[in-house]
């Protein structure tokens, strides 16, 4: 026996065994009675509800919940269509028109059952690590961040030389086949009843494409393109290679093969109806900047990854607050949602090189709505400024080895500056609401004093 053949050997030996250790895993999911028992239908039923409760509808099914999780167990098993129809409407978002169907919520507690027991546990297990759409820990910023270690581990490598081929799909919800996501799910389960629930699903949608609104959508559209996400990695052999939901992109020393991995890719997304957009499909040369999920990123000479928000989110932040300014003033809103929703846009700035940005926002919150965070610091309680206090202090202590790796010298300067703005902002916060506090208890001894 040549080397070859023992080799050839071992890699079956060693794919048997990947394979039997994926269908075990598999087979604990590949059960319908994990989607219609009544366990599983209680808790999903918790977990649609959440954030909608004040939803007539919700309200309604919940006052029955037993009752209607019953009704919906006894369908299930007894092969029913669970299916209610759609209430389609349209929003705009970002400037785009999008179509959103949304199911009611007896089916969208099935559909819960369904995602959170079968399909979701089984299809994120043959995802790519650089996928982070519609996963648990995942995100933008996680997607972000790994194009942020992709570029710097090529510019280790290569410098600034090569390019970024930055892929984008064209209606991707709309133009989804539906033939080939029925042979994902005949390829990975057994069952006859979870096959059919699945494809049920989807084919509520007409003859092609997926639905916004349906959670099912969600992680079918994140599965779909999972074979071109593996065709770019194993057998193009892109290490810097990312996607999050219709954003693609692929890292490479050479534009010429960038060139060539566009019209391979193509010819498997064109499979699945996948449309590339031309227009926002293109390769950009690393010595210039480029965009990426809404943040603007730029490689120095020295390799320093610069990560900046993209004009629009800015402009689109500054007419948010001074339409929320007015919706504050009729009464609409409250200055603390107004404050929480500002806070929570900050918070994602600090994940990029955005000081200045975050300070010319912040001068306008506090031309916008000063005279209302007077009126609420002043009534808020001692208890209430204390626990903003312990959570900034966490913050804070988040940061600290930070600090010492910049004390250590890991860290440069320009890399610790953020940080060090951010810390500094922390511990403003933290003096001010101990002022404040002292202000309220010396407040409170005088009022003593006087009784």
């Amino acid at each position: 026996m040549t080397s070859e053949e023992r080799r050839e050997q071992r890699y079956q030996r060693r794919k048997a065994a990947r394979l039997k250790k994926r269908q075990e895993t598999i087979g604990k999911y590949d059960d319908f009675e994990r989607v219609a028992s009544l366990n599983s239908l209680y808790e999903a039923a918790r977990e649609a509800s959440k954030g909608v409760d004040w939803k007539a509808s919700v309200q309604r099914y919940n006052s029955l919940l037993l009752f209607n999780i019953s009704k919906t167990r006894a369908e299930l098993l007894a092969g029913k269509d669970i299916r209610r129809g759609f209430i389609c409407f349209d929003i705009c978002e970002r400037g785009k028109l999008r179509h959103i169907k949304s199911v009611h919520f007896s089916e969208r507690v099935v559909q819960k059952s369904f995602c959170t027991n079968i399909i979701y546990p089984t299809f994120t297990r043959s995802l790519i690590y650089d996928n982070g759409a519609s996963q648990q820990g995942k995100g933008t910023q996680f997607a972000t961040n790994r194009l942020t270690t992709h570029l710097r581990r090529h510019f280790r490598k290569y410098g600034r030389e090569g390019g970024i081929l930055l892929i984008d799909f064209s209606d991707y919800f709309g133009n989804v086949a539906h033939e080939p996501l029925f042979e994902i799910y005949r390829q990975i389960f057994t069952d006859p009843r979870v096959i059919a629930l699945g494809m049920s699903f989807i084919s509520a949608f007409g003859d092609k494409g997926l639905g916004l609104g349906s959670e099912t959508s969600q992680i079918n559209a994140v599965m779909l393109p999972n074979r071109a996400d593996h065709y770019a990695k194993e057998v193009l052999r892109i290490r810097g290679y990312g996607r999050y939901m219709d954003d693609t992109y692929l890292l490479h020393h050479s534009i010429a093969y960038l060139e060539e991995c566009l019209e391979k890719l193509r010819a498997i997304y064109s499979e699945y109806g996948i449309v590339i957009n031309e227009k926002k499909t293109k390769i950009v040369d690393l010595k210039h900047g480029f965009t990426f999920l809404k943040t603007h990123f730029y490689i120095t000479e020295t390799g320093r990854i610069i990560k900046k928000p993209c004009r629009d989110s800015i402009t689109r932040e500054r007419r948010k607050l001074k339409k929320q300014a007015d919706l504050v003033a009729s009464g609409v809103l409250t200055f603390d949602e107004v404050r929480r929703s500002y806070a929570s846009w900050r918070g994602s700035m600090s994940h990029r090189d955005a000081y200045r940005t975050v300070q010319s926002m912040d001068r306008l919150f506090n031309r916008l709505f000063r005279s209302m965070e007077r009126r609420t610091t002043t009534m808020r309680t001692r208890e209430e400024m204390e626990a903003e206090i312990r959570g900034l202090q966490q913050l804070l202590a988040a940061t600290d080895y930070k600090a010492l790796k910049h004390a250590d010298g890991a860290l440069t300067d320009e890399e610790y500056e953020p940080t060090r703005t951010q810390r500094a902002e922390y511990r403003k916060q933290i003096n001010d609401l101990q002022a404040a506090i002292e202000t309220l208890e010396t407040t409170e001894g005088q009022v003593v004093d006087n009784e």
